[in-house]
Protein backbone atom coordinates (compact mmCIF):
# COMPACT_ATOMS: atom_id res chain seq x y z
CA UNK A 1 0.00 0.00 0.00
CA UNK A 2 1.29 3.45 -0.91
CA UNK A 3 2.26 5.75 1.98
CA UNK A 4 0.12 8.90 2.17
CA UNK A 5 1.81 12.30 2.46
CA UNK A 6 -0.53 15.09 3.59
CA UNK A 7 0.50 18.72 3.03
CA UNK A 8 -0.65 21.01 5.84
CA UNK A 9 0.02 24.68 6.58
CA UNK A 10 -1.46 28.12 6.76
CA UNK A 11 -2.68 29.83 3.56
CA UNK A 12 -0.25 30.77 0.78
CA UNK A 13 2.85 28.90 2.00
CA UNK A 14 3.16 26.90 -1.26
CA UNK A 15 1.29 23.67 -0.56
CA UNK A 16 -0.29 23.43 -4.02
CA UNK A 17 3.02 24.26 -5.73
CA UNK A 18 4.66 21.46 -3.74
CA UNK A 19 1.75 19.14 -4.63
CA UNK A 20 2.29 19.76 -8.34
CA UNK A 21 6.03 19.12 -7.94
CA UNK A 22 5.58 15.87 -6.03
CA UNK A 23 2.98 14.55 -8.49
CA UNK A 24 4.77 15.98 -11.56
CA UNK A 25 1.50 17.48 -12.72
CA UNK A 26 -0.39 20.75 -12.90
CA UNK A 27 -3.53 19.38 -11.29
CA UNK A 28 -3.73 21.94 -8.48
CA UNK A 29 -4.50 25.57 -9.28
CA UNK A 30 -1.58 27.77 -8.22
CA UNK A 31 -1.75 31.56 -7.81
CA UNK A 32 -0.39 34.13 -5.38
CA UNK A 33 -3.77 34.34 -3.64
CA UNK A 34 -4.36 33.07 -0.07
CA UNK A 35 -7.09 30.46 0.43
CA UNK A 36 -7.16 29.26 -3.16
CA UNK A 37 -7.32 25.54 -2.30
CA UNK A 38 -10.36 24.46 -0.29
CA UNK A 39 -10.98 20.74 -0.75
CA UNK A 40 -8.68 17.77 -0.34
CA UNK A 41 -6.85 17.07 -3.57
CA UNK A 42 -5.25 13.63 -4.13
CA UNK A 43 -2.42 12.81 -6.50
CA UNK A 44 0.03 9.96 -7.16
CA UNK A 45 3.79 10.33 -7.24
CA UNK A 46 6.91 8.17 -7.40
CA UNK A 47 10.53 8.64 -6.39
CA UNK A 48 12.57 5.90 -8.04
CA UNK A 49 10.85 2.65 -7.04
CA UNK A 50 9.00 4.23 -4.13
CA UNK A 51 5.39 5.25 -4.94
CA UNK A 52 3.37 7.52 -2.69
CA UNK A 53 0.04 9.32 -2.47
CA UNK A 54 0.01 13.11 -1.93
CA UNK A 55 -2.91 15.04 -0.42
CA UNK A 56 -3.13 18.80 -0.88
CA UNK A 57 -5.27 20.65 1.68
CA UNK A 58 -6.62 24.15 2.08
CA UNK A 59 -5.09 26.79 4.31
CA UNK A 60 -5.43 25.50 7.90
CA UNK A 61 -7.22 27.90 10.27
CA UNK A 62 -7.91 25.72 13.36
CA UNK A 63 -9.21 28.58 15.54
CA UNK A 64 -12.10 29.51 13.19
CA UNK A 65 -15.40 28.00 14.37
CA UNK A 66 -17.79 28.77 11.50
CA UNK A 67 -18.05 29.56 7.80
CA UNK A 68 -16.05 28.31 4.85
CA UNK A 69 -12.74 28.44 6.76
CA UNK A 70 -14.16 26.09 9.40
CA UNK A 71 -15.27 23.67 6.66
CA UNK A 72 -11.75 23.82 5.18
CA UNK A 73 -10.23 23.06 8.59
CA UNK A 74 -12.49 19.99 8.93
CA UNK A 75 -11.29 18.76 5.53
CA UNK A 76 -7.67 19.23 6.62
CA UNK A 77 -8.17 17.29 9.89
CA UNK A 78 -9.84 14.44 7.96
CA UNK A 79 -6.81 14.31 5.65
CA UNK A 80 -4.44 14.27 8.65
CA UNK A 81 -6.35 11.30 10.10
CA UNK A 82 -5.70 9.38 6.84
CA UNK A 83 -2.01 10.35 6.71
CA UNK A 84 1.09 8.20 7.16
CA UNK A 85 3.31 11.29 7.12
CA UNK A 86 2.24 14.92 7.61
CA UNK A 87 4.38 17.50 5.82
CA UNK A 88 3.89 20.72 7.79
CA UNK A 89 4.74 23.55 5.37
CA UNK A 90 5.94 26.93 6.64
CA UNK A 91 7.15 30.03 4.77
CA UNK A 92 10.92 30.59 5.06
CA UNK A 93 10.72 34.14 3.72
CA UNK A 94 8.03 35.35 6.10
CA UNK A 95 9.54 33.54 9.07
CA UNK A 96 7.79 31.92 12.02
CA UNK A 97 4.20 33.18 12.40
CA UNK A 98 1.87 32.93 15.39
CA UNK A 99 -0.50 30.78 13.34
CA UNK A 100 2.35 28.28 12.67
CA UNK A 101 2.61 27.71 16.44
CA UNK A 102 -1.14 27.08 16.72
CA UNK A 103 -1.07 24.60 13.81
CA UNK A 104 2.00 22.83 15.23
CA UNK A 105 0.21 22.37 18.57
CA UNK A 106 -2.88 21.03 16.81
CA UNK A 107 -0.83 18.58 14.72
CA UNK A 108 1.14 17.38 17.74
CA UNK A 109 -2.13 16.26 19.37
CA UNK A 110 -2.95 13.94 16.43
CA UNK A 111 0.04 11.69 17.18
CA UNK A 112 0.96 11.45 13.49
CA UNK A 113 4.49 11.48 12.10
CA UNK A 114 5.26 15.14 11.28
CA UNK A 115 8.04 16.52 9.09
CA UNK A 116 8.59 20.28 9.23
CA UNK A 117 9.20 21.69 5.73
CA UNK A 118 10.50 25.24 5.30
CA UNK A 119 9.48 26.36 1.82
CA UNK A 120 10.58 29.29 -0.38
CA UNK A 121 14.24 29.02 0.68
CA UNK A 122 15.85 29.42 -2.74
CA UNK A 123 19.03 31.48 -2.49
CA UNK A 124 19.00 31.59 1.32
CA UNK A 125 21.60 29.99 3.67
CA UNK A 126 20.25 26.82 5.30
CA UNK A 127 21.31 27.54 8.88
CA UNK A 128 19.75 30.99 9.05
CA UNK A 129 16.51 30.19 7.26
CA UNK A 130 15.66 27.23 9.50
CA UNK A 131 16.96 28.49 12.85
CA UNK A 132 13.80 30.08 14.23
CA UNK A 133 11.59 27.10 13.26
CA UNK A 134 13.34 24.86 15.82
CA UNK A 135 11.08 26.63 18.31
CA UNK A 136 8.15 24.54 17.07
CA UNK A 137 9.71 21.41 18.56
CA UNK A 138 9.03 19.22 15.52
CA UNK A 139 12.57 18.05 14.86
CA UNK A 140 15.08 19.24 12.30
CA UNK A 141 13.40 21.38 9.60
CA UNK A 142 13.88 20.49 5.93
CA UNK A 143 14.58 23.55 3.73
CA UNK A 144 13.16 23.25 0.19
CA UNK A 145 11.92 25.34 -2.71
CA UNK A 146 8.75 23.92 -4.24
CA UNK A 147 8.86 26.54 -7.00
CA UNK A 148 12.37 25.60 -8.15
CA UNK A 149 12.39 21.96 -6.99
CA UNK A 150 15.37 22.40 -4.65
CA UNK A 151 16.04 19.53 -2.18
CA UNK A 152 12.70 17.81 -2.84
CA UNK A 153 14.41 14.49 -3.54
CA UNK A 154 16.09 14.55 -0.12
CA UNK A 155 12.75 15.45 1.51
CA UNK A 156 10.90 12.50 -0.05
CA UNK A 157 13.80 10.13 0.70
CA UNK A 158 13.60 11.16 4.35
CA UNK A 159 9.80 10.93 4.45
CA UNK A 160 9.66 7.48 2.83
CA UNK A 161 12.55 6.00 4.83
CA UNK A 162 11.54 2.54 6.00
CA UNK A 163 8.75 2.08 3.45
CA UNK A 164 9.20 -0.84 1.01
CA UNK A 165 10.09 -0.50 -2.64
CA UNK A 166 7.44 -1.38 -5.18
CA UNK A 167 7.92 -2.35 -8.81
CA UNK A 168 5.76 -0.57 -11.36
CA UNK A 169 3.25 -3.00 -12.83
CA UNK A 170 1.67 -2.51 -16.21
CA UNK A 171 -2.07 -2.88 -16.57
CA UNK A 172 -3.12 -6.35 -17.66
CA UNK A 173 -4.36 -6.66 -21.25
CA UNK A 174 -8.14 -6.59 -21.39
CA UNK A 175 -8.44 -5.06 -17.95
CA UNK A 176 -11.61 -2.98 -17.66
CA UNK A 177 -11.04 0.76 -17.61
CA UNK A 178 -12.37 2.86 -14.78
CA UNK A 179 -15.13 5.22 -16.04
CA UNK A 180 -14.47 8.89 -15.29
CA UNK A 181 -17.56 10.89 -14.36
CA UNK A 182 -17.58 14.70 -14.26
CA UNK A 183 -20.29 16.57 -12.35
CA UNK A 184 -20.93 19.86 -14.19
CA UNK A 185 -23.36 22.74 -14.04
CA UNK A 186 -23.85 26.33 -12.99
CA UNK A 187 -22.69 27.55 -9.55
CA UNK A 188 -24.69 26.49 -6.49
CA UNK A 189 -26.83 23.82 -8.19
CA UNK A 190 -25.70 21.10 -5.74
CA UNK A 191 -22.76 19.42 -7.49
CA UNK A 192 -20.65 18.98 -4.34
CA UNK A 193 -23.68 17.83 -2.35
CA UNK A 194 -24.33 15.19 -5.01
CA UNK A 195 -20.71 13.99 -4.77
CA UNK A 196 -21.00 13.65 -0.98
CA UNK A 197 -24.31 11.77 -1.28
CA UNK A 198 -22.88 9.32 -3.81
CA UNK A 199 -19.84 8.71 -1.58
CA UNK A 200 -21.77 8.58 1.67
CA UNK A 201 -19.35 11.00 3.37
CA UNK A 202 -18.46 14.69 3.42
CA UNK A 203 -15.62 14.34 0.96
CA UNK A 204 -15.83 17.82 -0.59
CA UNK A 205 -17.01 21.11 0.89
CA UNK A 206 -20.70 21.73 0.19
CA UNK A 207 -21.58 25.27 1.19
CA UNK A 208 -24.59 27.46 0.43
CA UNK A 209 -22.48 29.97 -1.42
CA UNK A 210 -21.80 30.17 -5.19
CA UNK A 211 -18.19 29.50 -6.14
CA UNK A 212 -17.36 27.29 -3.13
CA UNK A 213 -15.59 24.75 -5.36
CA UNK A 214 -12.65 26.33 -7.17
CA UNK A 215 -10.57 23.40 -8.37
CA UNK A 216 -11.53 20.14 -10.04
CA UNK A 217 -11.45 17.45 -7.36
CA UNK A 218 -10.88 13.83 -8.45
CA UNK A 219 -12.37 11.17 -6.17
CA UNK A 220 -12.03 7.40 -6.66
CA UNK A 221 -14.91 5.30 -5.37
CA UNK A 222 -16.69 1.97 -5.86
CA UNK A 223 -20.35 1.45 -6.61
CA UNK A 224 -21.92 -1.94 -7.19
CA UNK A 225 -18.50 -3.70 -7.22
CA UNK A 226 -17.25 -1.40 -9.97
CA UNK A 227 -14.62 1.33 -9.71
CA UNK A 228 -15.26 4.90 -10.83
CA UNK A 229 -13.55 8.28 -10.69
CA UNK A 230 -15.75 11.25 -9.85
CA UNK A 231 -14.74 14.82 -10.70
CA UNK A 232 -16.30 17.66 -8.75
CA UNK A 233 -15.98 20.77 -10.92
CA UNK A 234 -16.38 24.48 -10.34
CA UNK A 235 -19.64 26.08 -11.45
CA UNK A 236 -19.63 27.65 -14.91
CA UNK A 237 -21.04 31.16 -15.20
CA UNK A 238 -21.48 33.23 -18.34
CA UNK A 239 -18.13 34.53 -19.59
CA UNK A 240 -19.26 38.14 -19.17
CA UNK A 241 -19.66 37.58 -15.42
CA UNK A 242 -16.25 35.97 -14.85
CA UNK A 243 -14.00 38.71 -13.48
CA UNK A 244 -11.71 37.22 -10.85
CA UNK A 245 -8.46 35.56 -11.93
CA UNK A 246 -9.21 32.57 -9.70
CA UNK A 247 -12.57 32.03 -11.36
CA UNK A 248 -10.96 32.12 -14.80
CA UNK A 249 -8.59 29.36 -13.67
CA UNK A 250 -11.57 27.41 -12.33
CA UNK A 251 -13.43 27.67 -15.64
CA UNK A 252 -10.42 26.34 -17.55
CA UNK A 253 -10.04 23.42 -15.11
CA UNK A 254 -13.75 22.62 -15.42
CA UNK A 255 -13.64 22.56 -19.22
CA UNK A 256 -10.54 20.36 -19.10
CA UNK A 257 -12.28 18.00 -16.66
CA UNK A 258 -15.28 17.66 -18.99
CA UNK A 259 -12.94 16.77 -21.86
CA UNK A 260 -11.13 14.23 -19.65
CA UNK A 261 -14.37 12.51 -18.57
CA UNK A 262 -16.19 9.61 -20.19
CA UNK A 263 -19.60 10.58 -18.82
CA UNK A 264 -20.84 13.98 -17.62
CA UNK A 265 -23.70 14.40 -15.16
CA UNK A 266 -25.23 17.79 -15.97
CA UNK A 267 -26.88 19.14 -12.80
CA UNK A 268 -29.72 21.65 -13.15
CA UNK A 269 -31.48 23.59 -10.38
CA UNK A 270 -35.24 22.98 -10.23
CA UNK A 271 -35.73 26.11 -8.10
CA UNK A 272 -34.52 28.34 -10.94
CA UNK A 273 -35.62 28.40 -14.56
CA UNK A 274 -33.42 26.67 -17.09
CA UNK A 275 -31.14 29.39 -18.40
CA UNK A 276 -29.17 30.01 -21.58
CA UNK A 277 -26.02 29.16 -19.60
CA UNK A 278 -27.39 25.65 -18.96
CA UNK A 279 -27.82 25.30 -22.72
CA UNK A 280 -24.26 26.59 -23.33
CA UNK A 281 -22.82 24.03 -20.89
CA UNK A 282 -24.83 21.25 -22.52
CA UNK A 283 -23.64 22.40 -25.93
CA UNK A 284 -19.99 22.27 -24.84
CA UNK A 285 -20.49 18.74 -23.50
CA UNK A 286 -21.89 17.68 -26.88
CA UNK A 287 -19.07 19.39 -28.77
CA UNK A 288 -16.51 17.39 -26.78
CA UNK A 289 -18.48 14.21 -27.52
CA UNK A 290 -18.97 13.20 -23.90
CA UNK A 291 -21.80 10.89 -22.84
CA UNK A 292 -24.44 12.61 -20.77
CA UNK A 293 -26.84 12.04 -17.88
CA UNK A 294 -29.09 14.94 -16.82
CA UNK A 295 -30.05 15.43 -13.15
CA UNK A 296 -32.59 18.10 -12.19
CA UNK A 297 -31.71 18.73 -8.53
CA UNK A 298 -33.72 20.20 -5.62
CA UNK A 299 -36.86 18.47 -6.90
CA UNK A 300 -38.17 18.19 -3.33
CA UNK A 301 -40.37 21.01 -2.13
CA UNK A 302 -41.87 21.77 -5.56
CA UNK A 303 -45.59 21.40 -6.15
CA UNK A 304 -47.06 19.68 -9.21
CA UNK A 305 -47.51 22.95 -11.12
CA UNK A 306 -43.86 24.01 -10.62
CA UNK A 307 -42.64 20.57 -11.67
CA UNK A 308 -44.73 20.70 -14.83
CA UNK A 309 -43.25 24.13 -15.67
CA UNK A 310 -39.69 22.80 -15.28
CA UNK A 311 -40.44 19.79 -17.48
CA UNK A 312 -41.82 22.02 -20.24
CA UNK A 313 -38.83 24.37 -19.99
CA UNK A 314 -36.45 21.43 -20.32
CA UNK A 315 -38.21 20.20 -23.46
CA UNK A 316 -38.22 23.70 -24.96
CA UNK A 317 -34.66 24.82 -24.13
CA UNK A 318 -32.78 21.51 -23.88
CA UNK A 319 -34.74 19.35 -26.27
CA UNK A 320 -31.51 18.49 -28.10
CA UNK A 321 -30.57 16.37 -25.05
CA UNK A 322 -33.41 13.91 -25.68
CA UNK A 323 -30.87 11.09 -26.16
CA UNK A 324 -29.79 11.35 -22.48
CA UNK A 325 -31.49 9.80 -19.45
CA UNK A 326 -33.21 12.39 -17.26
CA UNK A 327 -33.51 12.11 -13.45
CA UNK A 328 -35.34 14.24 -10.91
CA UNK A 329 -33.34 14.14 -7.68
CA UNK A 330 -32.68 15.71 -4.31
CA UNK A 331 -28.94 15.50 -3.68
CA UNK A 332 -29.39 16.79 -0.12
CA UNK A 333 -31.83 14.05 0.93
CA UNK A 334 -30.72 11.36 -1.53
CA UNK A 335 -34.06 11.07 -3.34
CA UNK A 336 -33.64 9.64 -6.84
CA UNK A 337 -29.83 9.53 -6.61
CA UNK A 338 -29.66 5.72 -6.82
CA UNK A 339 -30.91 5.81 -10.40
CA UNK A 340 -27.98 7.93 -11.61
CA UNK A 341 -25.27 5.27 -11.60
CA UNK A 342 -27.22 2.74 -13.75
CA UNK A 343 -27.76 5.55 -16.28
CA UNK A 344 -24.04 6.36 -16.12
CA UNK A 345 -23.23 2.71 -16.86
CA UNK A 346 -25.68 2.72 -19.78
CA UNK A 347 -24.19 5.90 -21.24
CA UNK A 348 -20.62 4.63 -20.80
CA UNK A 349 -21.44 1.31 -22.46
CA UNK A 350 -23.04 3.15 -25.38
CA UNK A 351 -20.02 5.45 -25.77
CA UNK A 352 -17.64 2.47 -25.83
CA UNK A 353 -19.82 0.22 -28.02
CA UNK A 354 -18.19 -1.76 -30.85
CA UNK A 355 -20.63 -2.28 -33.74
CA UNK A 356 -19.75 -4.78 -36.50
CA UNK A 357 -19.60 -3.41 -40.04
CA UNK A 358 -22.20 -5.84 -41.49
CA UNK A 359 -24.77 -4.81 -38.87
CA UNK A 360 -24.09 -1.13 -39.45
CA UNK A 361 -24.41 -1.54 -43.23
CA UNK A 362 -27.69 -3.47 -42.92
CA UNK A 363 -29.13 -0.81 -40.60
CA UNK A 364 -28.06 1.94 -43.01
CA UNK A 365 -29.53 0.19 -46.08
CA UNK A 366 -32.80 -0.39 -44.19
CA UNK A 367 -32.92 3.33 -43.34
CA UNK A 368 -32.26 4.24 -47.00
CA UNK A 369 -34.98 1.83 -48.17
CA UNK A 370 -37.40 3.53 -45.79
CA UNK A 371 -36.36 7.08 -46.71
CA UNK A 372 -33.92 7.85 -49.53
CA UNK A 373 -31.72 10.96 -49.39
CA UNK A 374 -33.02 13.87 -51.47
CA UNK A 375 -31.55 14.50 -54.91
CA UNK A 376 -28.48 16.67 -55.18
CA UNK A 377 -28.76 18.26 -58.61
CA UNK A 378 -29.36 15.78 -61.44
CA UNK A 379 -28.82 12.59 -59.43
CA UNK A 380 -29.35 11.16 -55.97
CA UNK A 381 -26.55 10.44 -53.41
CA UNK A 382 -25.70 6.73 -53.22
CA UNK A 383 -24.97 5.20 -49.76
CA UNK A 384 -23.06 1.94 -50.17
CA UNK A 385 -21.77 0.73 -46.78
CA UNK A 386 -20.95 1.95 -43.24
CA UNK A 387 -18.36 1.08 -40.60
CA UNK A 388 -17.37 2.36 -37.15
CA UNK A 389 -14.49 4.83 -37.15
CA UNK A 390 -14.12 5.50 -33.41
CA UNK A 391 -15.65 5.46 -29.95
CA UNK A 392 -16.35 7.85 -27.08
CA UNK A 393 -18.39 9.10 -28.90
CA UNK A 394 -19.22 6.46 -31.53
CA UNK A 395 -18.22 7.63 -35.00
CA UNK A 396 -19.95 5.97 -37.96
CA UNK A 397 -18.42 6.50 -41.40
CA UNK A 398 -20.71 6.11 -44.42
CA UNK A 399 -19.14 5.49 -47.83
CA UNK A 400 -20.76 6.13 -51.18
CA UNK A 401 -20.95 8.61 -54.04
CA UNK A 402 -22.11 12.21 -54.17
CA UNK A 403 -22.39 12.25 -50.38
CA UNK A 404 -21.38 15.89 -50.23
CA UNK A 405 -24.98 16.64 -51.27
CA UNK A 406 -26.53 14.85 -48.27
CA UNK A 407 -28.33 17.52 -46.18
CA UNK A 408 -27.99 17.93 -42.41
CA UNK A 409 -31.56 16.73 -41.85
CA UNK A 410 -30.78 13.36 -43.43
CA UNK A 411 -27.62 13.08 -41.31
CA UNK A 412 -29.77 13.50 -38.19
CA UNK A 413 -32.20 10.91 -39.56
CA UNK A 414 -29.35 8.39 -39.85
CA UNK A 415 -28.05 9.29 -36.36
CA UNK A 416 -31.47 8.66 -34.84
CA UNK A 417 -31.80 5.40 -36.76
CA UNK A 418 -28.42 4.08 -35.57
CA UNK A 419 -29.14 5.16 -31.99
CA UNK A 420 -32.50 3.37 -32.02
CA UNK A 421 -31.29 0.18 -33.71
CA UNK A 422 -28.19 -0.28 -31.54
CA UNK A 423 -29.70 1.17 -28.33
CA UNK A 424 -27.05 3.87 -27.93
CA UNK A 425 -28.76 5.67 -25.05
CA UNK A 426 -26.93 8.51 -23.36
CA UNK A 427 -24.17 9.19 -25.88
CA UNK A 428 -23.93 11.63 -28.78
CA UNK A 429 -23.43 9.99 -32.15
CA UNK A 430 -21.48 11.30 -35.10
CA UNK A 431 -22.01 10.32 -38.75
CA UNK A 432 -19.31 11.18 -41.29
CA UNK A 433 -19.72 10.87 -45.07
CA UNK A 434 -16.88 9.89 -47.38
CA UNK A 435 -17.27 9.94 -51.14
CA UNK A 436 -15.32 7.31 -53.06
CA UNK A 437 -12.39 8.50 -55.16
CA UNK A 438 -12.66 8.08 -58.96
CA UNK A 439 -9.24 6.70 -60.07
CA UNK A 440 -9.77 8.00 -63.62
CA UNK A 441 -10.78 11.51 -62.63
CA UNK A 442 -8.55 14.07 -64.33
CA UNK A 443 -6.64 11.44 -66.31
CA UNK A 444 -8.61 11.61 -69.58
CA UNK A 445 -6.57 13.16 -72.44
CA UNK A 446 -8.06 14.54 -75.69
CA UNK A 447 -7.88 12.29 -78.79
CA UNK A 448 -5.57 13.14 -81.64
CA UNK A 449 -7.06 13.82 -85.09
CA UNK A 450 -6.07 10.32 -86.31
CA UNK A 451 -7.55 8.61 -83.20
CA UNK A 452 -10.79 10.56 -83.58
CA UNK A 453 -11.05 9.55 -87.29
CA UNK A 454 -10.53 5.85 -86.43
CA UNK A 455 -13.10 5.97 -83.65
CA UNK A 456 -15.63 7.55 -85.99
CA UNK A 457 -14.99 4.82 -88.58
CA UNK A 458 -15.53 2.10 -85.93
CA UNK A 459 -18.87 3.59 -84.90
CA UNK A 460 -20.03 3.71 -88.58
CA UNK A 461 -19.07 0.06 -89.14
CA UNK A 462 -20.87 -0.99 -85.94
CA UNK A 463 -24.04 0.83 -86.97
CA UNK A 464 -24.05 -0.91 -90.39
CA UNK A 465 -23.31 -4.29 -88.86
CA UNK A 466 -25.81 -4.20 -85.96
CA UNK A 467 -28.31 -1.80 -87.39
Amino acid sequence: MKPTLVLVGRPNVGKSTLFNRLTRSRDAIVADIPGLTRDRHYGHGRLGLKPYLVVDTGGFEPVVKSGILHAMAKQTLQAVDEADIVLFIVDGRQGLAAQDKIIAEQLRKTGQKIILVVNKTEGMPYSSVTAEFHELGLGTPCAVSALHGDHLGELIDFALEGYPYEEETAAEPGQEKCPVIAIAGRPNVGKSTLINTLLGEERVIAFDQPGTTRDSIYVDFEYGQRSYTLIDTAGLRRSGKVWETVEKFSVVKTLQSIEAANVVILVLDAHHEISDQDAHIAGFILETGRSLVVAINKWDGLDDYQREIIKREFERKLGFLSFANLHYISALYGNGVKGLMPSVDTAYAAAMAHIPTPKLTRAMLAAVAKQQPPRGGMSRPKLRYAHQGGENPPLIIVHGSMLEHVPQTYRRYLENTFREVFKLKGTPLRVEFRTGHNPYAGKKTPLTEEEARRAHSRRRRNRKKYG
